[in-house]
């Protein structure tokens, strides 16, 4: 066997083994705090070497045992997974010094790891969903590391049951895709796709994968545990924003040469990432509480990144989750400077955007993308997107009414071109990447897409012209457009629990069904 495959089954095989190691350890060794955390940071720092030297490889992809495969873009997002994880878990000791149970939490960590890891590497249906359940069961002992907290345990059991349900499509999913090529294994499944539509059973098993990763990526209207998940310890929202909720876009852009040939299973994807998106920016605009405005905004993302996904960019989507999960962990773990600067912030009185801002940034923000796009060579997008990336990115250059010097002024518009300029290249530079991901742009979609999105637009312009006569609008957005109290009593119907009482009684200063993460 040649040190190139021994390198790549080691990059797998590896990281799984170790992080195991590290989860089952605090278990049955009853080490004291110290000494499991000092297991962890070895065993951790041991495995994201094993993923460099892999990496090192100039030749991956391999399959091993025709259960797991190392891919390009797994390979890249298990050393980020691994980064994470060793950063957080050096966070985690400082932050939970002096707490009970931090024994069960470093094995819960390293569990979630070592779940992830064998996620990333599956390439059969078995491992698959035996890796996400472990995932999600991992993940429940970590949100209610204070279990005498009901809206921990509350979101805990949102979460169980959108899990239970998404267990149940995969393994719907995985029967008919076995039935129709008579292999479970996913390598298989993409060899037998060919050009041309799909039979009736791939395209229910599409279908029914969508509606699983939408569950577990919580997009609306199953997205109040994500947001209720303040009540666990700050370290593991960073281990969830940044890491495990991303886990659905990474799934989708390795399914795409099934996605492609299913259209119901996209325009699924679409209308749920469009909806989300949409719905959670407004929510996020009108949140006072930073770590919630912090998680609205995963939600929103989520469904920017499962639409494009349904769009059939794929290089953009692995990009944005790159980027997302760098940005939220640094977000949550940096918590208290990002509180202090809101505070700071707010001590300023509020500025309006002219409305000639409001006009002209999207203009100004579309020019530069497709001016840098044309100079590059590169087809990297259609057209369509560059003009949803031209409104995205318009914010970063309004000019605030309050701010009358003229060297103020250019001081701000030069910073907003620069990070257009950067946030432009950064994403054709990805298209060059050897991440082994093709794009495969769907027009009628994309054109539907930025219809919306510049309703959204408008909507954040007339916010900030016209805040009070939006007084209604707020409202309802500030509450959520009550999706989650509706999801929340039908839950609590179809599985009731014994604990739900005490939160109930919790006070009218914090109902059951508030995000209010205090």
């Amino acid at each position: 066997m040649d040190w190139v495959r021994v390198l790549s089954i080691l990059g797998a095989v590896a990281p799984v083994a170790l992080m195991m190691v590290a989860a089952v350890l605090p278990r049955l060794s009853g080490l004291p705090a110290p000494g499991c955390w000092r297991a962890f940071r070895r065993l951790s720092i041991l495995s994201f070497l094993a993923l460099l030297a892999s990496a090192c490889a100039p030749h991956r992809d391999p399959a091993i045992a025709g259960v797991l495969r190392v891919t390009p873009l797994g390979l890249v997002m298990a050393l980020l997974v691994q980064l994470l994880g060793t950063v957080i878990g050096a966070f985690s000791k400082r932050y939970l010094d002096g707490e009970a149970g931090q024994p069960r939490y470093v094995a819960a960590l390293a569990g979630v790891l070592a779940a992830v890891q064998l996620l990333l590497v599956a390439d059969h249906w078995v491992v698959l969903i035996l890796a996400w359940a472990w995932v999600g069961w991992e993940l429940e002992r970590l949100l209610c590391f204070y279990p005498e907290r009901p809206f921990a345990r509350l979101a805990a059991h949102k979460k169980r049951m959108a899990d239970r349900a998404a267990d149940v499509l995969l393994v719907a999913a995985a029967a008919l895709a076995w039935r129709t090529v008579g292999s479970g294994s996913l390598s298989c499944l993409w060899s037998r796709l060919g050009g041309g539509g799909l039979p009736i059973l791939l395209q229910l098993s599409a279908l029914a994968f969508v509606s699983a990763v939408i569950l577990r990526t919580a997009l609306l209207p199953v997205h109040g545990w994500l947001i209720q998940v303040m009540e666990a310890p700050t370290p593991v929202s960073a281990l969830l924003h940044a890491g495990v909720v991303n886990l659905g876009g990474f799934m989708l852009i390795r399914f795409s040469p099934l996605l492609d040939r299913a259209m119901p299973a996209r325009v699924l994807l679409v209308g749920f990432g469009l909806g989300t998106a949409v719905l959670a920016g407004m929510v996020m605009l009108t949140r006072v509480s930073i770590k919630v405005r912090l998680a609205w905004s995963t939600a929103a993302q989520m469904g920017y990144m499962v639409l494009e996904c349904g769009l059939g960019l794929y290089t953009l989507a692995a990009l944005h989750l790159i980027g997302h999960s760098l940005y939220k962990a640094h977000s949550f773990l940096s918590a208290a400077q990002v509180v202090r600067g809101a505070r700071l912030q707010a001590m300023h009185p509020a500025e309006a955007v002219p409305t000639g801002s409001l006009v002209l940034a999207p203009a100004v923000s579309l020019a530069l993308v497709l001016l840098l796009k044309s100079e590059s060579g590169l087809a990297a997008w259609p057209w369509w997107w560059s003009a949803v990336l031209g409104l995205a990115w318009a914010p970063l250059l309004w000019i605030r009414a309050g701010r009358a010097e003229l060297r103020s002024r250019g001081l701000q518009v030069l910073g907003g071109l620069f990070m257009v300029g950067l946030l432009t290249c950064a994403a054709l530079w990805a298209h060059g990447l050897p991440l082994g991901v093709s794009d495969t742009p769907h027009p009628e979609l994309g054109l539907a897409a930025l219809l919306v999105l510049v309703g959204l637009y408008v909507f954040v312009a007339l916010l900030q012209r016209h805040p009070q006569a939006l007084t209604a609008w707020r409202r309802w957005c500030y509450a959520g457009f009550y999706l989650d109290e509706a999801y929340t009593r039908i839950a609590l119907q179809l599985w009731p629990a014994r604990w739900a009482s005490e939160a109930l009684r919790s006070g009218p200063e914090r109902p059951i069904l508030s995000d209010d993460p205090r």
